[in-house]
């Protein structure tokens, strides 16, 4: 049996369909959604926080997440040549490399730190369960004995010393590295070791290798969800995490939380979903595939919330303290609360070594697609690199190995939040804003849509075209705002990080940020012409926007010829010639050409029309 002509395009293409949506959701479902989630929603109203979150994911989440993975899937594009869109705005895809690059870097660490905890959970009795150990200080006290409700402040857990002392053998703060923890280095190694040979083959190899990573973490959370619900006290845990406080709806920072997160959970803004995309077939429904996946994701760290609350109340019960006293945040939930908790339940070990491998799985599969995004994007814009598409990725994975060695210090964590603080939080939802303002206003929510009609052939909504175009890039500036307003002085257990490791933060961020104006000035200035033929070719799609393969770029030619627009902003609803959404779909190579070379070019006979004007 011949292959398809999606299947000799020779980027490569997924296996099948379920290699590219275990991809997505092992890439959107990370650790963030075990340690973030559970204790944002217990702290902005409980179940009351699944009212903001369920909207924000309707107007931000989905639109957002459908944009990026469907211009992908119709241009067989990455993120660098996605922008032959307007060439002038190539500047996106370069700072989203350049803040994916930094992200994976010190995530990479993150990552590395379950190995730490995994190895030393392979004992009798786990190593942060008890003082009696070398790293311990005197104000070392076990939760299981002692009411830390009651007792003195420097009173410090166990798990805590264990964490802060064995494993990252932290320095008092940024400026004193002093020297590498090994452990983390060599397990750090084995990640990028592991995410190499994964991914070098391309996504034929990382779409079979998901089946594992992806559907382990998954498993890990119904056994531990059944271990929880049955312990003594869950369901005092479970109450306190989704009892519904309405009264906070009316805080704008609740609703703020729920943006940001809905945001940065589904993984927009890096342009992975836009790389990922460009391996489907071109006919695929990604109409259906932006439901499925975000809404996974959403109930996914739903449900971990029941995980972790469940086991925070079975603590709260053993020490005989409140939920509230024992639930935490971020690093310190997934690494300190939940095996402390962990180290309470009969078979120890056995939880554990299941909580820290569900971990690491969890965060590996992200730098998979990251990866993958990074080195398919340098090829896609040097394809004389494909051939050596292997080398590009051992080249990528050493450079971000040896970065990730500056988190492996004594000091590492404190880069590690500086980084994280400052270089990813800001800089993706700048990202995924210019993106979005480039494809619903510059290039057109109207030509968006008829190209998504054009080639999954069924109808898109108004409500699609109604988020592109006005509400979606308006709760993306408010995130964005909100964001900013919120930048305070990094800190880490109380320490406030030097004027000069502030500085450093905020260069970080402003590189990234950099690449889009930056690479438009390049672009303006290296072209040739007036200053209005400049900023019209820098704004206009160039001959090689479009689906990859030569039959679908000429039915798209002609469909494009056969439903012109009124105005490019406008849905094809509005249009005079709007019919079914598979309208013709062949014309003779000739008159299609000359179509789509009418309509890319400004002021090009009928079809400019079409257009309208660009500014």
């Amino acid at each position: 049996m011949g292959r398809s002509p999606d299947e000799g395009h020779d980027r490569g293409h997924w296996g099948n369909k379920w290699d590219y949506l275990l991809s997505l959701a092992g890439y959107a479902i990370g650790i963030g959604n075990v340690w973030r989630f559970p204790y944002l929603c217990y702290r902005n109203g409980g179940g009351a926080f699944l009212v903001p979150y369920v909207i924000m994911l309707v107007l931000v989440g989905l639109p957002l997440f459908l944009l990026e993975s469907a211009v992908g899937q119709f241009s067989s594009s990455s993120c660098l040549t996605l922008f032959s869109v307007a060439p002038m705005f190539k500047g996106i895809g370069y700072s989203s490399l350049l803040v994916t690059l930094i992200a994976s870097t010190y995530y990479s660490v993150v990552v590395a730190y379950p190995l730490v905890f995994l190895f030393h959970s392979f004992s009798s009795q786990l190593p942060w369960a008890s003082c009696g150990n070398y790293w311990n200080s005197p104000q070392c006290a076990l939760i299981a004995s002692t009411n830390f409700t009651n007792s003195t402040e420097r009173a410090v857990s166990a798990a805590d010393e264990f964490f802060h002392n064995r494993v990252l053998e932290i320095s008092s703060n940024i400026d004193e590295p002093n020297g590498f923890v090994w452990p983390i280095v060599n397990t750090t190694l084995f990640v990028w070791t592991f995410v190499f040979l994964c991914v070098f083959r391309g996504v034929k190899v990382v779409g079979k290798v998901v089946w594992f990573t992806s559907s382990f973490p998954f498993l890990m959370l119904i056994i531990l969800f059944f271990r929880g619900v049955t312990l003594p006290g869950a369901w005092d845990g479970i109450y306190f995490y989704i009892y519904p406080d309405f009264s906070k709806l009316g805080d704008l920072k609740v609703w703020a939380d729920a943006a940001v997160q809905i945001f940065f959970s589904i993984g927009t803004g890096w342009g992975s979903l836009a790389t990922l995309g460009s391996f489907n077939k071109f006919r695929n429904n990604c109409l259906r595939d932006a439901l499925f996946v975000p809404v996974l994701n959403c109930a996914t760290s739903f449900f971990a919330g029941f995980v972790v609350f469940s086991v925070l109340g079975f603590m709260a019960h053993k020490t005989g303290t409140s939920v509230d006293s024992v639930t935490a945040a971020g690093p310190a939930l997934a690494f300190i609360t939940y095996p402390e908790a962990l180290s309470l339940m009969p078979f120890a070990p056995l939880w554990a070594v299941l909580f820290f491998l569900m971990l690491f799985f969890l965060g590996i599969d992200s730098i998979f697609v990251q990866i993958e995004n990074l080195v398919t994007s340098v090829v896609d814009e040097f394809p004389v690199l494909r051939a050596r598409k292997g080398w590009v990725t051992f080249a990528a994975c050493a450079l971000m190995f040896l970065g990730a060695l500056s988190c492996c210090t004594r000091g590492g964590m404190y880069v590690l939040l500086l980084l994280d603080w400052y270089s990813a939080s800001i800089t993706v939802v700048f990202a995924g804003l210019c993106e979005l303002i480039v494809f619903s206003y510059i290039y057109g929510a109207g030509r968006a849509v008829r190209d998504l009609q054009m080639m999954t052939k069924k109808a898109v909504g108004m409500f699609w075209y109604v988020a592109w175009i006005s509400v979606t890039p308006l709760l993306l500036l408010f995130i964005f705002i909100n964001s900013m307003a919120s930048m305070t002085a990094v800190s880490y257990r109380d320490v406030i990080f030097p004027s000069w490791a502030q500085n450093v933060g905020w260069l970080s961020a402003l590189a990234s940020f950099a690449g889009v104006p930056a690479y438009a000035l390049y672009y303006f200035l290296a072209s040739r012409g007036s200053l209005s033929k400049r900023l019209m070719t820098g704004i206009t799609p160039t001959s090689s926007w479009g689906p990859a393969l030569e039959d679908h770029k000429a039915a798209w030619a002609e469909y494009v010829r056969s439903h012109p627009l009124r105005h490019r902003l406008l849905h094809p609803r509005f249009s005079p010639s709007a019919s079914s959404p598979s309208g013709p779909t062949s014309s003779s190579s000739s008159s299609s050409a000359e179509a789509k070379l009418l309509e890319l070019r400004p002021g090009g006979g009928d079809a400019a029309a079409d257009q309208g004007s660009p500014v």
